[in-house]
């Protein structure tokens, strides 16, 4: 008899256990979003807001006009003179957008047409700062191994893995000679503040600690992009 009373409080204890777990991944993992042109990111609850765990990867704003694609040096500074949105791929190489999505110009951000699917938005700096205070109270180490080494390319990586948040290192344009630099190793991402005429707010993830930066960058730099729902 009593092993039959030890094998129901077992199965009781099984069931709990397995309910637990689903609401936990329920609460971390959120619904997958789908933007205008039909790609899909994964999601992720966190500091009580939903962000994608993917890099955008969209080349229409919210209202189906086209982003304008910059190859060329000059037609990436033309666009930022102009103050027009721009988008690019890492080196102008298509296949690498399927790992890491496209950089954009802040005038992409920042366009009233739209870049972030509808019901979503680009964070402003005070909801990247939020998400940086989430995970700064969860106790986790500096540096945690990462299961995503085909994109990172050290053994090691920061609060991308720790948190989930997939924080994927696209890497940057820089205006100034056009070069494509830290592919695999750094992850930039606009804000929607502005800072001034020529600078906007942006958060950065790196391998070497679990922190997210908050600095200024050239609005007419390439950079990643996320977004978070409204």
């Amino acid at each position: 008899m009593k092993q039959k009373h030890h094998a129901v409080y077992g199965f009781l204890i099984l069931v709990l256990t397995l309910i637990s777990s689903l609401f936990f991944l329920r609460a971390q993992a959120a619904e997958r979003v789908v933007d205008i042109e039909g790609h899909g990111y994964n999601t992720l609850n966190k500091g009580g807001k939903v962000w994608m765990r993917d890099n955008l990867n969209v080349s229409k704003y919210r209202n189906g006009d086209e982003i304008t694609q910059a190859e060329t040096r000059e037609e990436w500074l033309d666009a930022a003179a102009k103050g027009e949105g721009a988008w690019c791929y890492y080196n102008n190489d298509r296949a690498k957008g399927k790992i890491y999505g496209r950089l954009y110009n802040w005038f992409a951000v920042n366009d009233p047409r739209g870049i972030a699917p509808s019901g979503w938005h680009v964070p402003s700096r005070e909801e990247w700062d939020n998400l940086a205070t989430a995970q700064a109270g969860d106790a986790l180490p500096g540096r945690k191994k990462s299961p995503m080494l085909k994109v990172w390319h050290y053994s090691i990586s920061s609060i991308d893995n720790a948190i989930h948040f997939n924080a994927v290192p696209g890497g940057i344009r820089e205006t100034e000679d056009d070069a494509f630099r830290f592919l695999g190793e750094e992850a930039f991402f606009w804000s929607a503040s502005e800072a001034s005429a020529a600078f906007a707010s942006y958060a950065q993830f790196n391998f070497e600690n679990s922190e997210i930066k908050l600095d200024l960058q050239e609005k007419r730099e390439g950079i990643s992009v996320r977004c978070i729902r409204d």
